[in-house]
C-alpha cells in the first residue's frame, strides 16, 4: 500500500467560479500550484485529484466537458514537471443521495481500492469544511488552504468541532509543511 495526498480541484489548483468551471479556458490555475506539483511529483506520494462537480448533475455542463477539462488539466501538470496520477469526480448533485459527494468519502475510498493506497498514511488538501469531513471519516489527515472558499470556510471548522485539521495558506505551503511531516517517504519507495 501506498500514500496519497488527495487535492480538491476549484479552489485548490484552480480558481473558484460562481457559475461552476464549465469549459478549459475558465480554468485559471493558482499562483504557486505548478511548483506545488512539482514537489509531489518525486515525493513518494500518489496523487490525487477529488473534486465535487455537480454542474453534471444539473445539466448545466457534460460529463465529456469534464472530461477533457481534467485530461487538460493533467496534460498541463505534466508539461510542468508535476504529476496527477488520477481524478474522481462526483458528478451529483448534492441532494443526490450519493456516497461519492464530499462529505461522504466515497471518492477517496474508490481512489483507495482502485490505487492501492493506505488512507491512514494519507492526506487530503482542500478549501471546505465537506473537504475535511471527507478525510476524517476515513482516517486521512486535512489539510485546509485558506484559497478559494477557505477564509470562508474556517469559522465553519470551528462550529462543527472538527479538530486536527491544519490550516496553510495555499497548495504550496500544504505541500511544504506535509513534505516536512513526513521528510523520508520518497527514500522508502
Amino acid at each position: 500500500m501506498q500514500p496519497a495526498i488527495f487535492l480538491d480541484r476549484d479552489g485548490v489548483i484552480n480558481e473558484n467560479r460562481a457559475n461552476y468551471v464549465r469549459t478549459w479556458e475558465q480554468v485559471v490555475f493558482l499562483p504557486g500550484v505548478f511548483d506545488a506539483l512539482r514537489e509531489l511529483a518525486g515525493s513518494g506520494y500518489v496523487v490525487v485529484v477529488v473534486t465535487n462537480q455537480s454542474a453534471i448533475g444539473r445539466g448545466i455542463m457534460t460529463a465529456e466537458a469534464l472530461d477533457d477539462i481534467h485530461d487538460r488539466i493533467t496534460h498541463r501538470v505534466t508539461q510542468e514537471g508535476g504529476r496527477v496520477d488520477a481524478i474522481y469526480a462526483c458528478p451529483h448533485r448534492p441532494d443526490g443521495g450519493c456516497d461519492c459527494r464530499k462529505p461522504q468519502p466515497g471518492m477517496l475510498l474508490q481512489a483507495a481500492a482502485d490505487l492501492d493506497i493506505d488512507l491512514a498514511s494519507s492526506y487530503l488538501v482542500g478549501d471546505a469544511v465537506t473537504d475535511m469531513e471527507a478525510a476524517l471519516a476515513v482516517g486521512v489527515l486535512p489539510v485546509m488552504v485558506r484559497t478559494g472558499r477557505g477564509i470562508a470556510q474556517l469559522a465553519n471548522l470551528e462550529a462543527k468541532g472538527l479538530d486536527g485539521v491544519m490550516v496553510t495558506e495555499d497548495l504550496g505551503e500544504a505541500v511544504a509543511w506535509i513534505l516536512d511531516d513526513q521528510p523520508d517517504l520518497a527514500s522508502r519507495r
